[in-house]
């Protein structure tokens, strides 16, 4: 008899371990999945274009905007055949630590700059320090996430292009091309 209790409160005891053991397996599995959304979220909301807060951080005069749109058009250009394009300036490789936590990325990069003739490249080889150290400073400020993309790359080479023409007096760059881009 006091074995058939026995054997009654253990059969009791299983079920209850059971459905708890189970029910906390499914809280589990509710908050693994919540946390891969919530990160999704973040990941998505960090990756996405912020364009739009710059935008409404610093207003521009419209000249302002229309040139950037204007040069940005032709950095994003994919589809203007090789007769349009300019004379090319080649500069030498740059190999640049990028800007991380650990610091053991590296991009080197070489480009080609279009200019609008040539009495610019002139002007481009007696500055030709200054405008490597401009665009080592522009690309040693980046992260891999900051251009790794196609909308990253772009970024910097308008970047690139704002920088060199500011200090340009014969001419402007029109466009930049990244004849090696390697990021290790």
């Amino acid at each position: 008899m006091a074995e058939e209790e026995n054997k009654e409160t253990e059969e009791e005891e299983q079920p209850k371990e059971k459905k708890s053991s189970n029910m906390l397996m499914i809280i589990i599995i509710v908050v693994l999945i919540l946390i891969i959304i919530i990160g999704g979220a973040i990941a998505f909301l960090m990756m996405s274009d912020d364009k739009e807060a710059v935008d409404e951080k610093a207003p521009q005069t419209k000249e302002k905007t229309v040139s950037k749109k204007k040069r940005a058009s032709s950095v994003m250009d994919d589809t203007r055949s090789l007769s349009e394009i300019g004379v090319l300036y080649p500069l030498d490789t740059f190999t640049v630590n990028l800007k991380s936590d650990s610091g053991r990325r590296y991009l080197k990069v070489t480009m080609s700059l279009e200019v609008n003739g040539e009495e610019l490249s002139l002007e481009l080889d007696a500055k030709s320090a200054v405008l490597r150290d401009r665009i080592i400073r522009i690309l040693t400020s980046k992260t891999l996430e900051e251009i790794s993309s196609k909308k990253g790359k772009a970024k910097v080479t308008a970047q690139i292009m704002d920088t060199l023409n500011s200090m340009i007096v014969d001419g402007s760059i029109e466009g930049i091309y990244f004849t090696e881009f390697v990021i290790q």
